[in-house]
C-alpha cells in the first residue's frame, strides 16, 4: 500500500475509534443507574446484576475472537471492522429498548459476541503500515481511542442529565453507524484472498501460532498488563474517598482515571516512533518497570494529589505497552495468520479484563484496596522477567539471523556488477 494510503486510513481510523471508544465508555458507568430504571431497586441484587452484565460482554468477546480472527485473514480486515460496526450500531440501539435485567444481560452478551472494532482496525493497520513506521501508526490509533475513553464518560454524564439513560444508547448507536459508514466509504485495503492448502480449527490454530516463539510470552505478558493494571479501575474511586474529605468524589475518582487516560494519549504516538527506532520489544521492556516502579508507592499514599501525580506518571508508561505488543505480535505472526495471531491476543486481553476485576475485588476484600497496588507492582515486575528472558533474546536472534541471510545476497549482487562490468 503507498505512504499515501496506509496514512489516509492511519487518519480517518483514529477518528473513528475516538467515536467508537466514545459510545462504548458512554454507557459503562451508568449501567447500574439504568438497572434501577429497569426496575431492579435491591442495593445488593444492582450491585449483582451490574457486575453480571458488565463481565458478560467480555465473555462472549473472548469466545469469539479468534473466529474473528480467522475470518479477517480469509475475508480482510475491513469486512471485520464493517461487521462490527454496523452489528453494535443495532445492538446497543436494542438496549436503548430493554425491559429488565436479563434483556439487558442478553444485549450485553450478544455486543461483546460481534464487538472487535479496535482490534480489527489495529489489523488492518498493522497490514499496510510499512514494519519501520508500525510502532507510530499503532500509536496514534491508541491515542485516538484512548482519546475517546476519556470524552465517552464526560459526554454520557451531560447526556444522562438532559436526555436519560436510554437516550444514550440512542446516540451511542447512531455514533457506530457513523464511524461504520464511515470505514465503509473512505478506508480502503489491498487484500490479498489466500488459499489454504490444509483446513485447520481454532485449537489447531493456536497450536501453531504459539509455538512460533516468543508469540505465547507475548500473549502472557499481554494477559498479566490487563489484570495488573484493569483489576485496580473498579475501585479507584474507593480508594479516592479513603484519601479525600470531599463530597465530590465521584468528580477526584474521575479526574485520575482521566489524568491517566491523558498521559497515555500523550505518550503513546512518541513512544511508538521510539520503538520503531530502538526496538519495540526495549520500549515494552522499560515501559514495564517503570509501571512497576510507579506502582508500589501507591499503596502508600496519604494525599489524593500524590495520587494524582502516580497516576499520571503510570498513564505514560501504558503509552509504551500496547502499541509495543501490538508491533512485537506483528513481526512475530506466522505468514497468513495474522489476524488470527491478533485475535488469541484479544481473548487474552478480555480474560485478563474479566479477571482482573473478580481478583482485585477478592483481594482488596481480603488485605485492603492499599494492596492491590503491591501485588500490580509484583506481577509488572513478572512481566518484565518474561520480556528479559523469554522475548529480548529470541528478537536479537532474529535480527542477527536477518543480518546472517542478507549478507550472501549482498555478496551475489556485487558479483554480478563485477561480471558485468568485465
Amino acid at each position: 500500500m503507498s505512504k499515501t494510503n496506509w496514512k489516509r486510513n492511519l487518519y480517518i481510523l483514529m477518528v473513528c475509534q475516538f467515536f467508537v471508544m466514545g459510545a462504548m465508555t458512554m454507557i459503562i458507568p451508568f449501567l447500574p443507574l439504568y438497572l434501577q430504571e429497569l426496575g431492579v431497586t435491591d442495593p445488593q441484587a444492582v450491585s449483582r446484576w451490574a457486575g453480571v452484565i458488565f463481565g458478560a460482554n467480555f465473555l462472549t468477546a473472548f469466545i469469539f475472537a479468534p473466529l474473528w480472527g480467522k475470518l479477517a485473514d480469509r475475508y480482510g480486515r475491513k469486512s471485520m471492522l464493517l461487521r462490527s460496526g454496523f452489528g453494535m450500531a443495532i445492538v446497543l440501539t436494542l438496549t436503548g429498548f430493554a425491559v429488565g435485567p436479563w434483556s439487558l444481560l442478553f444485549l450485553r452478551l450478544l455486543n461483546g459476541m460481534i464487538s472487535g472494532f479496535i482490534p480489527a482496525a489495529i489489523a488492518l493497520m498493522s497490514m499496510s503500515t510499512p514494519k519501520k513506521q508500525m510502532g507510530y501508526s499503532l500509536g496514534m490509533l491508541q491515542a485516538g481511542a484512548v482519546a475517546g475513553g476519556i470524552c465517552g464518560p464526560l459526554f454520557g454524564g451531560v447526556m444522562a442529565d438532559l436526555m436519560g439513560f436510554r437516550m444514550i444508547f440512542y446516540v451511542t448507536g447512531a455514533a457506530l453507524l457513523v464511524a461504520a459508514m464511515v470505514v465503509l466509504i473512505f478506508v480502503h485495503e489491498k487484500f490479498e484472498k489466500k488459499t489454504e492448502t490444509v483446513k485447520t480449527n481454532t485449537v489447531q490454530d493456536f497450536k501453531k501460532i504459539a509455538s512460533t516463539s516468543p508469540v505465547l510470552s507475548v500473549f502472557i505478558v499481554f494477559f498479566i498488563i490487563q489484570v495488573a493494571l484493569i483489576g485496580i479501575n473498579p475501585l479507584l474511586s474507593l480508594f479516592v474517598q479513603e484519601l479525600t474529605t470531599s463530597q465530590n468524589v465521584a468528580f477526584y475518582a474521575g479526574l485520575a482515571m482521566s489524568v491517566m487516560g491523558f498521559a497515555n494519549m500523550s505518550a503513546s504516538p512518541f513512544l511508538g516512533k521510539l520503538s520503531d527506532r530502538k526496538g519495540h520489544q526495549y520500549v515494552l521492556l522499560f515501559a514495564l518497570l517503570f509501571a512497576a516502579i510507579i506502582s508500589f508507592p501507591q499503596a502508600f499514599v496519604e494525599s489524593y494529589w500524590t495520587l494524582l501525580v502516580f497516576r499520571f506518571l503510570l498513564g505514560l508508561c501504558l503509552g509504551g505497552l500496547l502499541p509495543s505488543i501490538n508491533s512485537l505480535l506483528r513481526h512475530l505472526a506466522p505468514e497468513g495468520m495474522e489476524s488470527r495471531t491478533y485475535g488469541f491476543s484479544n481473548s487474552f486481553m478480555y480474560l485478563g479484563t474479566m479477571i482482573g476485576p473478580i481478583a482485585g475485588g477478592w483481594l482488596a476484600s481480603v488485605a485492603g484496596i492499599r494492596s492491590l497496588f503491591i501485588v500490580s507492582s509484583i506481577l509488572l515486575v513478572v512481566n518484565v522477567l518474561i520480556v528479559y528472558y523469554k522475548i529480548i533474546p529470541h528478537m536479537k536472534k532474529q535480527k542477527q539471523a536477518q543480518k546472517r541471510s542478507e549478507r550472501p545476497e549482498t555478496k551475489i549482487e556485487k558479483d554480478v556488477i563485477v561480471d558485468r562490468a568485465k
